[in-house]
Formats: C-alpha cells, sequence, structure tokens
C-alpha cells in the first residue's frame, strides 16, 4: 500500500488515516480490540460514530477507483460469505466491499457450512486456519454467537438474523447524517413490526442520541430485552418510546421507517399479520402527520400496497435507493476496523 494508508498504534488503539498529502482528507478511525460485529451493542458510541465518519470518507473516495487510499489495503486478505437466507444488498455490497479494499471473497454453500454436516463450531474453527472473515446471514442469533465463540482468530460479522441487523442501521443512520446534517436530537419513527431492522435501529439511535418511536400492533411490539439494552446505553437524552397508535408515532417525526410486515420465515404467517398491520400502513396521511420534508426509510424489499404505497415509496421523500447503496460504504467501514489490527503493517 502507498502512503496515503498508515496504521498504527494511538491512544484509543489505531489510527487508519486516510488520503495521501497535504489537502487531503486524513481520517483518524480506531480498529476494533474486540474481533466481531454481532451486534451494534459491540461497538460503543464513539466506535459507532467512528465508523459512520469513515463510511462517509470511503464513499467520497469511491471515485479514485484503483487510486483510492483503501483500494488495496486488504490484499492477502479472504472473507468468507455464508449465507442461509436470500440477499441481494448485503451480499452484494460485501462482495463488492471485499474486493474494492483488495481482499478476496470466499463463497460458502450454507447447506455444508452452519450445522448440518458438523456443528457450527467445528466449521467456524477450520474456516479460522483459512480466511481472515466470515460474513453470516442466518436464522438463529444464538448460532451465529456460538460460531464467533467457537473461533478464537477469525472476524464474525453479523449480515442479519431473526433478532439482529446492525450492518443496515449503520447504512441508515450514514443516509440520515447525508440528508439532515447532524442527527442528534432528530426523532425517526419506525412504523410496523418491531423485528430485527427495529432493535439494531433502536440501539444505534439511542447511542447517537437519537429519538426514536416505534408503533406496532399488540403481539408485535419491540422486544422488552431490546428497549432494556437501547436504554442502558442511551446518550444525549435520546428516548425510545412505544406506541399502538401509528399517528401518536409519526408526528413531529423527522423520519418514518417502515419494512415488510412478513419477514423470512416467517411466510406462513402472511395472512395474519397483513391483518394485523393492515392500520399500519405508511401513506400520504401517515407521512403528513410527520416534520415537513420527512425522509422516508425502508430496508428493502419492499410490497408496495402493503407496509407502503406506491406514492409514498416514488415520492421525493423516500431515500430507500440511498439507504441501500450505503450499505456498501457502511460495510468497507466494517471491514477495515475489524480486520486492520494496531500496529498493522500496510
Amino acid at each position: 500500500m502507498g502512503p496515503g494508508l498508515c496504521v498504527g498504534p494511538s491512544s484509543v488503539g489505531a489510527d487508519l488515516c486516510v488520503g495521501p498529502g497535504d489537502g487531503e482528507n486524513v481520517m483518524s478511525s480506531a480498529t476494533l480490540t474486540r474481533k466481531d460485529f454481532l451486534s451494534v451493542l459491540d461497538f460503543d458510541a464513539a466506535e459507532l460514530e467512528r465508523c459512520l465518519a469513515l463510511a462517509a470518507q470511503l464513499k467520497e473516495d469511491r471515485a479514485l477507483g484503483a487510486h483510492a487510499p483503501t483500494a488495496a489495503v486488504l490484499n492477502g486478505r479472504h472473507v468468507a460469505l455464508l449465507f442461509e437466507k436470500p440477499s441481494l444488498r448485503t451480499r452484494s455490497t460485501f462482495e463488492i466491499a471485499v474486493r474494492e479494499l483488495g481482499g478476496y471473497v470466499v463463497g460458502l454453500q450454507a447447506d455444508v457450512a452452519l450445522g448440518q454436516r458438523e456443528p457450527v463450531e467445528d466449521v467456524a474453527r477450520n474456516l479460522e486456519r483459512w480466511v481472515d472473515g466470515v460474513v453470516i446471514r442466518t436464522f438463529s442469533q444464538h448460532v451465529l454467537n456460538a460460531f464467533a465463540t467457537a473461533a478464537t482468530r477469525l472476524h464474525v460479522v453479523n449480515a442479519l438474523t431473526d433478532e439482529e441487523h446492525p450492518c443496515q442501521a449503520i447504512a441508515d443512520f450514514l443516509t440520515l447524517q447525508e440528508k439532515l446534517g447532524p442527527v442528534r436530537g432528530r426523532t425517526i419513527a419506525y412504523v410496523g413490526d418491531g423485528n430485527n431492522v427495529a432493535a439494531s435501529l433502536a440501539h444505534a439511535a439511542a447511542m447517537l442520541g437519537v429519538n426514536l418511536h416505534v408503533a406496532s400492533p399488540e403481539g408485535y411490539t419491540l422486544p422488552h430485552t431490546v428497549v432494556q439494552q437501547a436504554t442502558g446505553v442511551a446518550r444525549h437524552g435520546a428516548r425510545l418510546r412505544l406506541f399502538n397508535d401509528a399517528v401518536d408515532a409519526v408526528a413531529g417525526a423527522d423520519a418514518v421507517y417502515t419494512d415488510t410486515w412478513t419477514s423470512m420465515g416467517q411466510e406462513a404467517e402472511a395472512e395474519v399479520r397483513r391483518r394485523a398491520f393492515a392500520a399500519y400502513q405508511v401513506n400520504d396521511d401517515l407521512m403528513s402527520l410527520a416534520r415537513p420534508g420527512a425522509l422516508f426509510m425502508h430496508c428493502l424489499p419492499a410490497h408496495r400496497g402493503e407496509e407502503v404505497t406506491s406514492e409514498v415509496f416514488e415520492s421525493p421523500a423516500s431515500v430507500v435507493f440511498d439507504q441501500a447503496e450505503n450499505r456498501l460504504h457502511g460495510q468497507k467501514a466494517l471491514l477495515l476496523m475489524l480486520l486492520l489490527a494496531p500496529g498493522t503493517p500496510v
């Protein structure tokens, strides 16, 4: 790697200096002493803020292509992708991220790697002999945790479980910062199922000083554990409030967020969920209650006519494809923070 990138010790771990020469943007971002990113809660608030700042710089530098300061920083590193669930955005952006950082992608078949042929712990202990990191999309957070615990050297990233979706939250807050500027003190209204996306959004919002209103029908509310976790990491007066009425939750919000009513693995519940969530559709009337200029957000894929109308989805308020684009930049930042250990020569 050329002189534009330096990784060395500092008071907070290691500095990643991006941008060679005078006049270039130089960013200091500590790499992590912990090895995994299984949850937003694996970051402290300062690390989350540094990740977002690094992601913004990486997004700007992407136009430099092979001349970007980080274009070869993962040279010689291998990252495996292990997906039990379908994926467009997560798989594509992680593959591109690894390659644009100079690393190598290894595709794994889920049917041979997550406990069907051998214990997940054994799979993890094999992989850590060959690759530097594994990005996993699976159903159970327990399986993910067991995998990460078994491999003491392998960096493991949560690409989505039934309980959490932390990579999405990084892209979400990168998007909010781009569109709104500083997010501290802002209010997001999340309307719909208190699912994995809502959980990671709650964790990140609390850390960043953002108020979150979650409106869900009875039986589909944000888990109490998540509420306790978010309360425990809240900063700058951030408040998490739960509502049964979407109208109350959206009033005065800076952004309105929703997700599919039926997530992967819940297909048998689809009709029951459509009835339960019928009053939670994000439409023009609901958006009109938010702050003027409020954003519409969705992690995708979206089901127009169910959780959101086509009119809102295609409106100028919609930033859904900005969120999708920002998955790439946020995940690049994650890979750098996890894989570049303090003192790594580059």
